[in-house]
């Protein structure tokens, strides 16, 4: 099957620090191409594949300081994209809704997975137009709010099997990796770590948007002899740090589509202990691969719940990502997805009756 992946461009592929869906979009390419797929990617120039890489910039926008118009670089991609749509069976975009204006003129196969979050009152007046559009979830939490969307299926995220290896003891400190944002709740990591003693290291990324709020509430709670910053970090660091860990803190407290550090810290065999909100019940095998905590337990819940993890097999906790957060997984699923899409006969019709919608 010869098939299009269209990566968005403010990070290369995989990243090179802090970055979801790009290494997701890697991930996917590369065991597609191992399943004997002709795999072309649409990514920056310092993306690194065995895929076709077809650059659209010279590097990812984010760190690249010369680039002003991040959009820009994106609208030329979509129109290079079409352009050559004519060669591919699918076209895979992973840029949410940028190119559903010329996806909708186009005739060729083309779907969409959904990175980001679909609450917000915008997303609906958007999809509510482009509705016959063909989806796919990272989460089945991730759909409730736009239910009636064309969704060909949930695919959660999948990590290759080798990438990181199982660290059979447990560490001696918490781990957090994330944006500095508010809904993150790395505020409620540090409390955990505090209350039970534990040191907590945090890996995370300040975008210009969090600036204020890091340097308002958390900056000053890191002069604590427990915590310590250590910024963002990539692949290359990131098995040691989750692998060295107790366990993964993950204390969000927003509509969170998927979460891939969770998936992760499972490869190396650390447990999580997450807020149980919108997608974690589904990737967390609840005394298995970690704990959940309900959002009215607060802070006590997640002490209480890093008092469970550290009795939990880290062996049991890889099992769990070798049996279900595989990339090959991944790829198998989306291989079937793209089968039904290129036989249109087994899709189910897309109800394509307009609703009744005042948000315009």
């Amino acid at each position: 099957m010869k098939i299009a992946q269209v990566a968005p461009l403010y990070e290369s592929v995989p990243p090179q620090r802090y970055g979801g869906t790009e290494r997701v979009v890697s991930y996917l390419t590369e065991a597609l191409v191992d399943l004997g797929h002709d795999v072309t990617l649409f990514a920056s120039g310092d993306s690194v594949t065995k895929a076709r890489l077809v650059p659209q910039c010279r590097s990812g926008l984010r760190l690249d300081l010369t680039c002003k118009d991040p959009l820009a670089y994106h609208v030329r991609m979509i129109e290079r994209v079409f352009q050559q749509g004519a060669d591919f069976d699918i076209i895979h975009f992973h840029l949410d809704h940028l190119q559903y204006p010329q996806a909708r003129r186009h005739g060729g196969q083309h779907l969409t997975t959904l990175h980001g979050r679909l609450d917000l009152p915008e997303t609906e007046a958007l999809f509510q137009e482009f509705r016959e559009m063909s989806v796919v979830a990272v989460s089945d939490a991730q759909r409730e709010p736009l239910r009636w969307l064309n969704w060909l299926g949930s695919v959660h995220h999948g990590v290759p099997e080798r990438l990181y290896e199982l660290h059979g003891d447990a560490g001696s400190y918490l781990a957090f990796i994330g944006r500095m944002s508010p809904e993150k709740r790395v505020d409620h990591a540090i409390a955990t770590a505090l209350a039970t003693g534990i040191p907590l290291k945090i890996a995370a990324k300040v975008d210009r948007a969090d600036r204020e709020y890091f340097e308002r509430e958390i900056e000053p709670l890191l002069a604590h002899p427990l915590i310590e910053f250590i910024g963002e970090i990539g692949d290359a660091e990131k098995g040691e740090f989750l692998g060295n860990a107790l366990a993964l803190l993950f204390p969000i407290d927003w509509p969170e589509p998927f979460g891939m550090v969770m998936i992760e810290a499972m490869a190396c065999g650390t447990p999580v202990v997450a807020t149980r909100c919108a997608s974690t019940p589904e990737v967390i095998d609840n005394g298995l691969s970690g704990f959940l905590v309900d959002r009215s337990e607060g802070v006590e819940g997640l002490v209480r719940g890093v008092e469970r993890a550290v009795h939990l097999d880290r062996r049991g906790v890889r099992e769990v990502f070798e049996r279900r957060f595989t990339a090959e997984r991944m790829a198998l699923e989306y291989q079937s997805i793209y089968a039904r899409m290129c036989r249109p006969a087994l899709v189910p019709e897309v109800i394509r009756e307009a609703v009744a919608f005042d948000g315009i």
